[in-house]
This record gives structure tokens, sequence and C-alpha cells, in this order.
């Protein structure tokens, strides 16, 4: 049982430094920058399945802890309460709920969509809300600056993860249960 949990946190601390590394390449846009980090939120839901949350959440301390992680190299609980906060908070959001979509009906390339789907809902749903927050409750401009122009390479991003982590999968890795093999 010690072995399975050390094994979840050490999965769960890769797909954070994967997170910490998408931020790096990052486009800068106002007031949100185009990064990888999405595409690493979709493969630890489709690969981690009910335990992406573990990754996003260590990736999300690491970052309010000081480490200079997030997009722009920004850390520390400026990152949250800035533009891009909702965001941050969205891409644990969208491992608790991709996950556990996910994890009760993986194997089926559908549940995969699905669950990618509902993970690009809420990065953006929530990044859009608060960003709407901060530029004083103007929806409009939050939505045609903050998440219209991210939507189609978020859609490349999410199939490209579906076929990378069908690849690991039939190499035998992912498809990780929280079991030892």
């Amino acid at each position: 049982m010690q072995g399975s949990r050390a094994r979840d946190l050490a999965i769960a601390a890769v797909f954070a430094a994967l997170m910490a590394v998408g931020a790096l390449f990052s486009i800068p846009f106002y007031p949100v920058p185009l990064s990888l980090q999405t595409f690493f939120v979709y493969l630890s839901v489709l690969l981690l399945r009910r335990r992406a949350f573990m990754s996003q959440a260590i990736y999300i301390l690491m970052g309010i802890a000081g480490l200079p992680i997030f997009s722009k190299g920004m850390a520390g609980y400026a990152a949250l309460l800035g533009p891009t906060g909702g965001f941050i908070v969205g891409f644990l959001l969208a491992a608790v709920a991709g996950g556990a979509l996910y994890g009760r009906t993986a194997g089926r390339r559908g549940a995969a969509a699905a669950a990618v789907g509902l993970c690009i809902l809420m990065v953006f749903g929530t990044g859009w809300a608060w960003l709407t927050y901060w530029l004083g409750g103007n929806f409009e401009g939050a939505f045609l600056t903050g998440v219209l122009p991210f939507l189609p390479g978020d859609a490349l991003k999410a199939a490209l993860a579906i076929v990378v982590a069908g690849r690991l999968q039939r190499q035998g890795i992912g498809g990780y249960n929280g079991k030892s093999k």
C-alpha cells in the first residue's frame, strides 16, 4: 500500500514538472499567454485519470510556495490574483472533473474525447469567469481576449493529447490505476 502511494506522488510530480515546462514554452499575449500547459492537463487526465488532480495540486502548491513556474515566470499568490489566476485554478478543476469522468469510462476514444472536452470547459470556463472579474465585469472583452483566440489551439492540443495517450497506453504506459503491475 505504501509503495502505491509513493508511486502516485512520483507520477503526479512528473506531471507537475511537465506543467512547469509547459509554462516556459509560452507566447506572450495580453492578458493571457499561449502556453503548452493545457496539453499537459489533458494528457495527465488521460494517463492518470482519477489521480490527475494530484499533479495539478502539486503544480499549484509549488507556484504558491514561490517557485517561478507559472506562465511568464510568475510565482506566489499574485499569479492567482492576476488575470491568469482563473486558468490556474481551472487546471485543477479540469483534472478533478475530467479525471473522474474518464476514470469511470476509460478505454474508449469517445470517453477520452468527452473527458478532454470537459477539461477544456473547466479551464476556459473558470479562466473566463476570473478574467471577467479582473476586467471589471467585461464578459465580452474577457471572452475575446482570454478564450476565443485559444480555442482552436486547444482543440489541436486536445487531439494531440488523445493521440499521444493512446500510443503510450498501447505501449503499456498510462491507463494508470494506482496498482503495481
